[in-house]
């Protein structure tokens, strides 16, 4: 079969073409603005990429277009697909029918924490022997890809990403509701997407439709709900119905029967009720870390994985890149790129980050390290300023704040005056550098936080700090 995927530099239609090239599809695609990381993992595969969406594709004559979510109508090639009545389809419906029939779907859903809980639990059940296949919205580095198929054994597992943003413009519902999970983590609920949802009610409605795809707990059913026991959206999501087994992770009390963490983030006991079943002890920093940890572990149990098993596998995980990657140092300043868009994300990095530093911090013969926070607004949902009023407190933990302003439709300068002098806004990446490198001394972080590349603000910040000497 010959697909031609539009959007193919995204995530996930970028998975779906590494996917369908090996299972053996002949696949080229078409973007605008060809981009990497997934361009070069794209072309080392061999796949074509094309510039642009011109209808002169249509000459292709694939057996089929796969749409991504990014294609709107007034697209010149889907136009011209839809006039000349060519075959189409959207990536979730291709993946479902052509990859996950047949396969045990573990489906991580939530506001934050999608893709690095998804990454820890292929990497689990990899440790475990099981060979996963996967689809991840970001690169693993202990795969180095950010999907394959894995083993082709029947009901083999097949951890995916679950997105909830709608599928494509022709079907409006959320992602995951394609995929047909067996095991579902529902690791948070916030409002997010200000695009497509009008409020948090919206998405809610959209995460009980996952649930209602869940296999049941009779005779014959074996599904299981993973849920964040502290997040009060989702449980009014199963308090609209459910049916499947509900494991709870991340319960502050002793619950018979929830999983839970007893320790710091870096270094901790997993329980499950009273009982210890488990250490994890790694490279990873931030509470966050710490519950996407016990997410993945509850997901792996239900395909027969132990804790201890799961815990030893986590001391070895790297993570997935632009996660609290560091970038480089230089002249004792060190640059990081985090995926951050959301406020509750950038506090939670930022936090994850001041833990993680004040850990090797000596008050006795060291000042205390400091953070600048440096981000721009990129999402659709920040970009129309529905979360302005949360930046302050997203910042807080910050010593200093740099804010790429240009293009946004709102005073983002009004938004961050409850931090004073400690929070700038420039428009110009050029001038935030700048100003950036003026501020920074030996001993910063520099954390950039942006789900875009930003304009290659992380390798300009480490050239002008080496310029500067």
């Amino acid at each position: 079969m010959h697909i031609h995927i539009l959007g193919i530099c995204g995530t996930f239609m970028g998975g779906l073409a590494a996917l369908a090239h090996e299972t053996g599809h002949r696949v080229t695609g078409c973007d605008s603005g060809v981009y990497p990381p997934m361009s070069d993992q794209l072309r080392a595969l061999g796949i074509e990429l094309i510039e642009g969406y011109g209808a002169d594709q249509l000459a292709l004559r694939p057996d089929v277009f796969v749409v991504g979510n990014v294609v709107a109508r007034g697209n010149p090639l889907m136009e011209a697909v839809l006039d000349a009545g060519a075959p189409y389809t959207s990536g979730p419906q291709w993946l479902a029918e052509q990859v996950l029939q047949g396969r045990h779907v573990l489906a991580v859903a939530g506001t934050h924490g999608k893709t690095t809980t998804t990454a820890m639990l292929a990497w689990i059940l990899e440790k475990a022997g099981l060979a996963p296949g996967f689809l991840v919205g970001g690169v693993p580095l202990n795969f180095g890809v950010s999907a394959r198929l894995g083993s082709r054994s029947p009901n083999a597992p097949f951890v995916i990403e679950a997105d909830e943003y709608d599928t494509a413009f022709f079907d409006k519902r959320s992602k995951f509701v394609h995929y047909r999970a067996r095991t579902a983590v529902l690791n948070n609920l916030e409002f997010d997407h200000a695009d497509i949802f009008d409020n948090l009610a919206a998405i809610e409605r959209q995460f009980h439709h996952l649930v209602r795809t869940v296999p049941g707990t009779g005779p014959h059913g074996s599904g299981r709900l993973v849920v964040n026991a502290r997040d009060e959206a989702l449980q009014r999501v199963l308090g609209v119905g459910c049916w499947s087994e509900v494991v709870r992770f991340g319960a502050r009390k002793e619950t018979p029967g929830e999983w839970r963490a007893r320790g710091e983030p870096h270094a901790f006991d997993v329980l499950r009720g009273s009982m210890r079943q488990a250490r994890v002890e790694w490279a990873l920093a931030g509470e966050h870390n710490q519950l996407n940890a016990l997410a993945a572990i509850a997901a792996a149990d239900h395909m027969g994985v132990g804790a201890e098993v799961a815990a030893q596998a986590l001391s070895t995980f790297e993570n997935v890149r632009r996660r609290l990657e560091l970038r480089g140092s230089v002249a004792g300043v060190s640059v990081y790129d985090d995926f951050a868009h959301h406020p509750t994300a950038m506090r939670t990095t930022i936090n994850g980050l001041r833990r993680q530093i004040d850990a090797r911090w000596n008050p006795a013969t060291q000042t205390r390290p400091r953070i600048l926070a440096v981000f721009e607004p990129r999402s659709n949902t920040m970009k129309q300023g529905t979360m302005k009023a949360q930046l302050p407190w997203a910042l807080e933990e910050a010593d200093l704040s740099f804010c790429h302003g240009g293009g946004l439709g709102w005073d983002a300068a009004q938004a961050l005056a409850p931090l004073g002098q400690l929070a700038s806004v420039i428009d110009r990446i050029d001038t935030l550098v700048a100003q950036v490198v003026a501020a920074a001394k030996p001993g910063d972080h520099v954390l950039c936080m942006s789900n875009g590349g930003f304009g290659g603000v992380h390798d300009l910040l480490l050239q002008a700090l080496a310029a500067k000497g």
